[in-house]
């Protein structure tokens, strides 16, 4: 760290002292690193339950309807389901022609997590006839 002091004839020093400029950068680029959140990724892997259902739910050809309930139960046309055998069905009803339509339809206090767990398994499954069903209830909600 040379410093100068200037010339010897007496006339001011006209450049800038950067030190205290690049402290003060170092300190704030450590700070700024310190406060990133560190990045955490996880895999959601859904394994099979130990005992299988005994009878598979309906499929219907025209459209099929998925309920999720304020107990966090999910329904297939009214038949309780895991989310691996919502993966089976939607596979399923992929294979059908013409594939059928799958509407959604979450319970006005059900689990957010849930049902975006739901939705990202649908967005996966690349289902092309998908529509939000029951929106007609909320058509009031905050309007007091």
């Amino acid at each position: 760290m040379a410093m100068s002091g200037g010339k010897d004839d007496g006339s001011p020093m006209m450049e800038m002292n950067t030190t205290p400029l690049i402290d003060v950068m170092l300190v704030l680029l450590i700070m700024f690193i310190i406060t990133i959140p560190v990045a955490t990724h996880s895999v959601n892997i859904d394994l099979p339950s130990a005992q299988a259902p005994t009878t598979p739910p309906p499929m219907d050809p025209v459209k099929n309807k998925l309920v999720l309930t304020t107990q966090n139960v999910i329904l297939w046309n009214g038949s309780p389901i895991t989310e691996g055998n919502l993966v089976s069905l939607l596979q399923a009803t992929r294979t059908m022609t013409p594939e059928p339509e799958l509407q959604f339809q979450p319970e006005e206090y059900a689990s957010y997590l849930i049902a975006n767990r739901l939705l990202r398994i649908i967005t996966v499954s690349k289902v092309s006839k998908f529509g939000f069903v029951g929106n007609e209830n909320f058509a009031t909600f905050g309007k007091q």
